[in-house]
């Protein structure tokens, strides 16, 4: 260690024009000729520019060179911002200012727009993060085989009345009927007894059913309320979810034809719809790997067999999405709080990143200010130690998408200075199996302890696949992870890890050398200085040196 700090020392010094001259003391003033002060002025340009190149080398996310300059280590953001991009911020401006906004992944619902507004989207991106400097990944958002969704045919939204009498049927039909609902499945009433409820969109509005006539229903308004196009719907009988088993594939032709299409524009996320166990999502992982494409396929949780088969399909995942719109459809509402905080837990045991989404911020849509809440929510998210928050219609279609990403970051960084005020800590199970994966999980969670003990100022990992991060995050640390990779996959994958930012940085062997680089990299552009302490760790194995010998971690005093 004396070693490598005397290495920074030399490396962080560079030539003192002021005291040397070309490696020579000058002991009183040394009148140069005009050659001579040539030489050195050259001399001086030509390091400069070398700096420079090699600065070019560091691909930093400009977003987080900003914040780590304007707030120091400890002011960094640890929690991450996914935003759904929507008609309202699809433009190259707009999803510039979401970008300096603080969103580090872009999502796209195949559910709407066509391939080519999707295509241009993805592209818009891409470029922004090559001509800006932003690390932006893209998430796309299959469709699934929907079932349990109603379209009354009208491209706006319709009022149900109290008392009023509709009509709910499988026929199919063009334009809209007055109250009239086309269900998209036949047999959508199997097993409906009449005096059962049929509840809209978790509740928007509630339906008593009156009598069954064929395949259809007549059912009488209890609850009044808005009735969205392609609104779902789910039936209750004295406050239990009444289940219903379909035998539709989890992947409908047209989430084909999607996956596809995100694998030929090089998208960096897939989140699967209805996910009911845990083979469709190895299924997908199977498919990617036979295309050789390193996608992180994610899953959505938002069904009641999907919470039963929870643990199985968090394992065979790459990364979770809360969806709780669909899960309050058809689990209590009083249960969704204490669901969502099992969720988080178990991801974190079991160390895949989780996303929370659906109506963080709803009233934004319409509203510049989010309600009292809806800021409860978010915060209860960030306390529960989730990986990222979600925006949906807010940013979508909203008229205020900056101001909601706004309110986003500023409420979690305010939780997170509250978690470090708090130390919390929690106890993790030990997930590796073999032997490397035992000493790696290992070294990132006493590495993560001494930080937090010693108080230091920045963990520094290199690796290229990302393995170390990943369980560096998994730990929560106070310190920011700085993560170097020379991998553009592992880069954009690491987008979603809490706490993490990711670095493209060329790695060699020569793990002195790679710490030497970055730091003093980072100090020439401003963002170390002298006497920060920094924890380094590393899952960059040099050819000539087994793994067993060469895991370790060190701390490192910038000089």
């Amino acid at each position: 260690m004396a070693s490598m700090a005397a290495e920074f020392a030399l490396l962080s010094t560079g030539l003192n024009f002021k005291k040397r001259v070309f490696n020579l003391p000058t002991t009183s003033p040394l009148k140069l000729s005009l050659k001579q002060k040539f030489n050195c002025i050259t001399t001086k340009a030509l390091l400069q520019e070398e700096l420079k190149k090699e600065e070019e080398d560091l691909k930093f996310d400009v977003v987080k060179e900003i914040e780590l300059r304007e707030n120091g280590f400890m002011g960094m953001r640890k929690t991450k911002l996914v935003c759904t991009v929507g008609p309202a911020c699809c433009s190259y401006e707009e999803l510039e200012k979401l970008a300096l906004g603080g969103m580090n992944v872009a999502r796209l619902n195949m559910c709407h727009n066509t391939i080519h507004w999707h295509q241009d989207v993805i592209r818009k991106i891409k470029k922004l993060n090559l001509e800006k400097g932003f690390c932006v990944s893209v998430m796309i958002d299959t469709e699934g085989s929907q079932i349990n969704v109603l379209d009354h045919g009208s491209p706006s939204s319709v009022k149900a009345e109290e008392g009023s009498t509709w009509f709910f049927t499988t026929e199919k039909f063009d334009g809209c009927r007055p109250f009239t609902v086309q269900a998209n499945y036949e047999g959508f009433n199997e097993g409906i007894r009449e005096g059962d409820e049929l509840v809209v969109d978790g509740g928007m509005a509630t339906f008593e059913v009156i009598e069954r006539i064929g395949n259809d229903l007549r059912c009488k308004c209890t609850d009044p309320g808005l009735l969205l196009p392609r609104a779902k719907f789910s039936f209750w009988r004295d406050g239990k979810l009444v289940e219903k088993h379909h035998e539709l594939p989890t992947f409908s032709e047209k989430d084909w034809s999607d996956i596809k299409f995100g694998i030929t524009e090089g998208v960096d996320f897939i989140a699967l719809s209805f996910v009911k166990d845990a083979a469709v999502v190895k299924h997908l992982k199977d498919h990617l790997l036979t295309k050789n494409k390193f996608v992180k396929v994610l899953a959505k949780i938002e069904s009641l067999e999907s919470l039963k088969n929870l643990e199985e399909i968090v394992e065979a995942s790459d990364g979770i999405m809360v969806a709780r719109g669909d899960l309050g459809v058809e689990i209590p509402l009083e249960q969704v709080p204490a669901v969502q905080e099992e969720i988080i837990d178990l991801c974190r045991k079991l160390n895949k990143p989780v996303i929370i989404a659906s109506q963080l911020l709803e009233s934004m849509i319409e509203y510049p200010t989010p309600t009292r809440a809806e800021v409860a929510d978010v915060s209860e998210a960030v306390r529960q130690r989730a990986d990222a928050l979600m925006l949906s219609g807010e940013s979508a279609m909203g008229s205020y998408g900056q101001k909601a990403i706004s309110v986003l970051r500023m409420t979690s960084a305010r939780m997170e200075l509250w978690g470090r005020e708090e130390n919390q800590q929690s106890f993790l199970p030990q997930i590796g199996e073999s032997l490397p994966d035992q000493v790696a999980e290992q070294i990132c969670s006493c590495a993560c302890q001494m930080a937090n003990k010693l108080g230091v100022d920045a963990i520094l990992v290199y690796t290229t696949h990302g393995q170390m991060a990943s369980l560096l995050s998994r730990n929560r640390p106070n310190s920011p992870i700085f993560a170097f990779t020379n991998k553009s996959n592992t880069r954009m994958a690491l987008t979603l890890e809490w706490g993490v930012v990711p670095i493209a940085f060329d790695l060699s062997d020569d793990m002195d050398a790679n710490v030497s680089k970055t730091t003093r990299l980072m100090k020439a552009k401003g963002m170390m200085r002298q006497g920060d302490v920094i924890l380094v760790v590393s899952d960059v194995i040099p050819k000539s040196v087994t793994p067993s010998i060469y895991q370790s971690f060190q701390v490192v005093v910038i000089e």
